[in-house]
């Protein structure tokens, strides 16, 4: 039988230094992802109403050169509208021997700056019974030869980075340079982008495009399957082609094939039916984003021609304009890692997962034991 003891002191339950900290950082952890979360619904908000909102963000994405995900592409700008910055390039303080972040680059955090956050990949061997759950769930499960679960990205935590603008030492040049180039406008219509090829990446989409199983050509307007349009790409039976004005400028002769090359990549053959044109509505903003990213991170500037296409296929759905955005920053991506693969990622920056890793915008930010916090 239990006795009432008079002279038993009680716990007190409050002024316990650690059980308060304990309590005010689990409250903080939570008020943080649920910003997160709130931030990252009100911007795809504003990308599926205001067609300038999705003309701006993919212009902030060509200059990152596509590096980021879409959660992390929209965390950073938030932070960075925030504080009043208009972001470069990021990357975490690095190591202690210099071998990662801004001190491989001999550049060094200022004492005082407060980091950004950014998702960074966790990565380690899941075991057998989680594979097998990730499989059929329908996820990518890497395995070694052996058929044993290898090392792999199994979830993303918070983590510190920060913007050059925050950091002194030797002299950094972010390695994706904007090159504004000079383009004709008449009205709103799209004008077709004059002068040369700064790029020199033409052959190489031709080579990209024959990879997918296309054969490729340069043909006189109104010819072939190209009738009105600067390019064409067609799948049918006995046939997978794409077409190109022979008549334009090799600035707009590489920007139609690589707008080419964006539809067969984000796989609008592969849903359309036989004969379909798969030129309008998200398709065509889907492909013409990704050909705005590359040209601009590679130094070409195609605005004048991308930003006059009319983007009112999203009618301010923002589950559709979410779907969209990761499209076209996975196909930006892989394309500029085909087209740069020695320099398509910073080794440097361990918070880089790759072109195909899972997208922490996927995760449930709000939902209890989703992320947890690791160290930069």
């Amino acid at each position: 039988m239990a006795k009432n003891n008079p002279r038993a002191k009680k716990p007190k339950a409050k002024n316990n230094p650690t059980a308060d900290r304990a309590g005010r950082g689990g409250d903080d952890r939570a008020e943080l992802l649920a910003k997160i979360k709130a931030d990252f619904d009100d911007r795809l908000a504003r990308l599926a109403a205001e067609p300038a909102q999705w003309v701006e963000f993919i212009d902030h994405v060509a200059t990152f050169g596509a590096r980021y995900s879409l959660g992390n592409q929209i965390l950073l700008l938030v932070q960075a509208e925030e504080r009043g910055i208009e972001p470069r390039y990021f990357l975490p303080y690095g190591r202690k021997d210099g071998s990662t972040g801004w001190k491989a680059h001999k550049r060094y955090v200022r004492a005082g700056e407060k980091a950004f956050k950014i998702w960074a990949p966790i990565k380690r061997r899941p075991t057998e019974e989680q594979a097998a759950e990730w499989e059929a769930a329908g996820r990518k499960v890497k395995r070694e030869p052996s058929g044993r679960p290898a090392v792999q990205v199994v979830g993303f935590g918070l983590a510190n980075t920060f913007e050059l603008s925050q950091t002194d030492g030797e002299p950094f040049e972010p390695p994706t340079v904007l090159v504004r180039r000079r383009v004709h406008k008449r009205g709103n219509s799209p004008q077709l982008l004059v002068g040369d090829d700064p790029t020199g990446v033409f052959d190489d989409l031709v080579k990209l495009i024959k990879d997918e199983g296309y054969t490729f050509e340069l043909a006189a307007p109104r010819t072939g399957y190209l009738r009105g349009a600067n390019g064409v790409t067609v799948r049918g039976p006995g046939v997978q082609m794409v077409q190109v004005r022979d008549d334009v400028d090799p600035a707009q002769r590489t920007k139609t094939t690589l707008h080419e090359l964006a539809h067969i990549r984000c796989g609008h053959l592969d849903t359309a039916p036989v004969g379909e044109n798969v030129h309008r509505g998200r398709n065509e903003t889907e492909a013409e984003s990704v050909a705005h990213i590359v040209l601009r991170a590679l130094g070409m500037d195609s605005a004048a021609y991308s930003d006059a296409y009319v983007f009112g296929w999203a009618d301010g759905d923002m589950d559709l304009v979410k779907e969209c955005a990761e499209t076209v920053l996975r196909v930006a991506k892989q394309i500029l890692t085909d087209l740069t693969p020695a320099d398509s990622t910073d080794e440097s920056d361990p918070t880089q997962a790759g072109p195909d890793a899972f997208d922490p915008a996927m995760i449930d930010l709000a939902g209890a034991g989703a992320v947890e916090q690791v160290a930069a």
